[in-house]
């Protein structure tokens, strides 16, 4: 691929102060700096207007659904994120999710990430990548999952430098931050090289 590889971040937390929210920071800023463009999409920003999925209704009627179908349709490579919920993920995300179809995810490239709260996220990370291989998203084989999440970084009070800059918080896990930039800079990578493996015969 010649062009710029795109790439989608999607925190599926509304949270304030969210783990997964600055993992993604991470996850996205070392995706450019790998040579991608970026994007980030927060499903908890309140300018953000993604009402429950309801299949009854059009998503080109229904709030911003379909300005960010088009983001997700643009990307490709998308990085999701979610939080640890009942042993799943959000509903922030499932919605989310649920507005996304084969349109938006056929040869995308996609990389997961979640975080918990306690000791488990292998659960989270299985629902993601089967709901995201039904819509015949390609899932990387690299993942990050966050265990004790308020234990792996510090509170931020003024913007940092370089990767994670923006982030709410910093890592004090260097061994998680570098697999979390990790997932970043694949995912530009694999973006990038894409046709390899999308336009092999049937």
């Amino acid at each position: 691929m010649s062009e710029q590889p795109r790439v989608l971040a999607v925190c599926g937390s509304r949270r304030e102060g969210s783990y997964t929210r600055s993992a993604l920071h991470y996850a996205a800023d070392a995706a450019a700096d790998a040579g991608a463009e970026t994007d980030y999409l927060d499903l908890g920003d309140p300018t953000v207007d993604m009402p429950l999925y309801h299949p009854d209704h059009d998503a080109a009627e229904t709030g911003d659904v379909a300005a960010v179908l088009e983001r997700v349709r643009a990307a490709d490579a998308v990085l999701l994120g979610s939080p640890v919920y009942h042993g799943s993920y959000s509903s922030a995300f499932r919605s989310f999710h649920d507005w996304c179809s084969f349109d938006e995810y056929e040869d995308t490239v996609v990389g997961l990430l979640a975080t918990a709260g306690g000791g488990t996220y292998s659960s989270t990370l299985d629902h993601m990548r089967v709901t995201v291989r039904g819509v015949h998203g390609w899932v990387m084989p690299h993942q990050v999952g966050i265990r004790n999440a308020s234990s792996k970084f510090t509170d931020r009070t003024e913007p940092g430098d370089g990767i994670g800059g923006d982030a709410d918080h910093a890592f004090t896990d260097e061994r998680l931050r570098d697999r979390t930039e990790k997932l970043g800079r694949r995912a530009a990578h694999y973006a990038a090289e894409k046709e390899p493996f999308f336009d092999a015969p049937d």
